[in-house]
């Protein structure tokens, strides 16, 4: 669902206080049972089978596909397996020369445990292993450091005009490596970095980008356990533990460090303020800059490769003369984790919920809408791709070289998961205030009888929209949006199904027991199922596209590719 480096805290991070927000789930737009769907649409609801949808995904989670990860045999097995399912459908293919596949050039690496990242004070250096006392987010000869460079703390390291503030203002960041907390600055305001809830500006990536373009040779991350304490060492290892993976066209990138936090005060040892003084500034929302009076350098080897993963995409053609030249986008992300880390005596990242389930989703819609026959009136593209777990990479690939035009593709619906929990009332639309889409689910779940609720507060909802691929379609212009389930549980009620949602969430995200063992309510996952299936057919069949509202980050994005008719 997100990029294995940065999980479970911030996906389910604001989930402390569960008991207080149960009033705020249940407090729901009544359901509403509206049966206007149009006959096509009835009728392939009708032959939605959760039968076919757990066999896809359970071949897709099985053991022998070890973990498809990306660039490895079980992730190219995976992606022939979903070639064939779209033939079997009678997909029209979508890729190059004919084929289901979109080649996704790519590098990886992985450093070698000699990696040394060496503090050096005024009277003494010191050595820290990768590993044990700092992780790396980018790995490769980019991000050697062979002479020491000088450090200096940019507080979060966010530049944020549209909130009048600047962690660069004070501080010369060229040449230098910058030390940064992680986080974005408290704020109870909704007006000011959106209040409780975390902008773009706190992801790590937006922060490296941030310094790099201020001529950095590198940053180091501190993460600052705030509320509810912070994630145990080891969870970090291991996410880090998986293969450091890029588009082979994406520029290098320098020294990023995730710094163990036991080793920050060694940072501030010289500097004007300690550690501890640091930490009582961060707490009081009065962060400074300046310069830390102590030197960095790094050092490692790596192992490195070059490979090619592959998209997967089919199209059903519209029926309609004019609109069958415009498309939705149906998308989902088949790869994971691979072979990592033993738990419990189990290396095998599965995946099943993560995202075999959601690929298994679009395949059981493409059956059915291939098998109708009244096609929709607008053409519907089926992306399945590789590469989300090391972010979003398949999606950005198929951005830069889309199947189908973007300026033609009306909207993208992206499916990271099915419900497994319990069959419910209501739905969840991340990304569903950002644009006209909002609007659209909200006919499309009327038709279903369900409701539309906000998403839930400790779903981090500020955030919610950037950890998947729609973030890539978005990026692109294209109006999107993921659909979840919400809290309105039927048979367990809001409080029992929330509570076992955040414990999937803790237990078995990203392990090696997201398998096809584990407790899945099936009718709910044939819910889910249903309500995406009606919202594409809702899209493919509108005369009105939707639209990004105003005041949208997207927007200007969604222009450009329409005057460049890309």
């Amino acid at each position: 669902m997100t990029p294995a480096r940065d999980r479970r805290n911030r996906l389910f991070g604001a989930a402390a206080s569960l008991a207080a927000l149960f009033p705020l789930l249940v407090a729901a737009t009544p359901v509403r049972a509206v049966d206007d769907l149009p006959p096509e649409i009835r009728a392939s609801l009708e032959r939605l089978s959760a039968d076919r949808l757990w066999e896809d995904a359970a071949r897709l989670a099985a053991d022998d596909l070890c973990g498809r990860g990306t660039g490895d045999p079980g992730g190219d097995a995976a992606a022939d397996f979903l070639a064939g399912k779209m033939a079997e459908a009678g997909l029209l293919p979508a890729g190059e020369g004919g084929t289901y596949f979109q080649p996704v050039p790519m590098h990886g690496g992985r450093p070698l445990p000699d990696g040394r990242l060496e503090i050096h004070l005024p009277d003494t250096t010191l050595s820290l292993a990768v590993g044990g006392d700092f992780l790396l987010y980018t790995t490769g000869a980019a991000t050697i450091v062979p002479e020491p460079a000088p450090l200096v703390f940019a507080g979060y390291g966010i530049v944020a005009p549209e909130y009048d503030y600047n962690d660069y203002q004070n501080v010369q960041a060229e040449g230098a490596i910058v030390v940064m907390l992680s986080g974005e600055p408290p704020s109870n305001d909704p007006d000011y970095f959106a209040g409780e809830a975390p902008t773009l500006h706190s992801h790590p990536e937006w922060k490296q980008r941030t310094a790099i373009a201020r001529g950095a040779r590198g940053t180091i991350l501190i993460p600052v356990a705030r509320e509810g304490g912070g994630e145990p060492w080891a969870d970090r290892r291991r996410d880090f533990s998986f293969e450091h993976v890029t588009l082979l066209q994406d520029v290098p990138r320098g020294l990023d460090v995730l710094l163990r936090p036991e080793n920050a005060p060694l940072l501030f040892r010289h500097a004007w303020y300690s550690w501890e003084e640091i930490r009582e500034m961060d707490r009081a929302s009065a962060i400074r800059s300046f310069p830390l009076h102590v030197e960095a350098s790094f050092r490692s080897d790596f192992r490195e490769r070059d490979f090619v993963a592959r998209n997967v995409i089919g199209r059903i053609e519209g029926r309609d003369p004019l609109l069958k030249d415009s498309h939705v986008l149906l998308s989902a992300h088949y790869d994971h984790l691979g072979v990592g880390p033993p738990l419990d005596g189990d290396s095998i990242y599965n995946g099943m919920v993560d995202n075999a389930l959601g690929c298994a989703a679009l395949l059981e819609i493409a059956r059915v809408l291939g098998e109708s026959e009244r096609p929709p009136l607008r053409s519907v593209v089926f992306l399945l791709v590789t590469g989300e777990e090391k972010g979003l990479l398949g999606s950005r690939h198929y951005c830069a070289h889309p199947a189908v035009p973007l300026s033609s593709t009306i909207a993208a619906i992206n499916v990271d998961g099915l419900a497994i929990t319990d069959t419910f009332d209501d739905v969840v639309g991340i990304g569903a205030g950002l644009s006209t889409l909002g609007a659209h689910l909200r006919r499309a779940a009327d038709r279903l009888g369900l409701a539309v609720s906000p998403i839930p507060p400790f779903f981090l909802a500020g955030e919610a929209f950037t950890r998947s691929d729609q973030l890539a379609f978005a990026l692109a212009g294209v109006p999107s949006i993921l659909v979840m389930e919400g809290t309105r549980y039927r048979n367990l009620g809001p409080e029992r199904g929330t509570a076992r949602f955040l414990t999937w969430g803790f237990t078995r995200y990203h392990t090696p027991f997201d398998d096809a063992d584990q407790p899945i309510h099936r009718p709910a996952m044939l819910l889910h199922c249903g309500i995406v299936l009606a919202l594409a057919g809702e899209l493919a069949n509108t005369y009105t596209p939707p639209q990004w509202l105003p005041g949208s980050e997207y927007v200007t994005a969604r222009l450009r590719t329409l005057a460049e008719r890309r």
